[in-house]
């Protein structure tokens, strides 16, 4: 079956708390070994959230019961899909938006052959190696809100 392409990305960061720290797993994409976190577009009518939970589940083998919707937002240019996936787009339809999620991770993940390997990295390790700017906004985010809610327990 062929899956017509929604005009909309998604962009999941996979983390996971550890005695050390928080850390975020990232990716590198086989087709052009750069980092990022996990990406796609939706299928026919799906919406985000729901593209997130499948993307999410095809490229980690990880079914996320809880995948939580960030703030951060990004404007795509639609150059960056496959001219065969957005053949049934509005042909003056420019720009997508990439939505962005979190979702708490095991340790352990199976790739998908979209993938060549993954790194459990610091915040600092991962803001340098991401490619995206909009991947590095999504953490900069995800990353505050932990460090928010830690901060608030510490109180209790």
């Amino acid at each position: 079956r062929y899956f017509m392409r929604a005009p909309f990305q998604i962009l999941a960061i996979p983390y996971r708390k550890t005695d050390a720290g928080d850390l975020f797993g990232v990716f590198c994409r086989t087709d052009s070994a750069q980092w990022q976190f996990i990406a796609g577009g939706g299928e026919d009518q799906e919406t985000p959230l729901a593209a997130a939970k499948r993307e999410i589940a095809e490229e980690t083998g990880v079914f996320a019961d809880e995948v939580v919707p960030l703030t951060s937002c990004a404007h795509l240019p639609v150059s960056v899909i496959a001219p065969a996936r957005r053949a049934h787009w509005d042909p003056h339809l420019y720009v997508i938006l990439e939505y962005a999620f979190a979702f708490a991770c095991p340790e352990q993940v199976t790739l998908s052959s979209e993938h060549s390997a993954m790194q459990w990295l610091t915040y600092p390790e991962a803001e340098k190696r991401l490619q995206y700017d909009s991947n590095r906004t999504a953490l900069y985010e995800l990353y505050q809100r932990l460090q928010e809610r830690k901060n608030e327990t510490k109180h209790f």
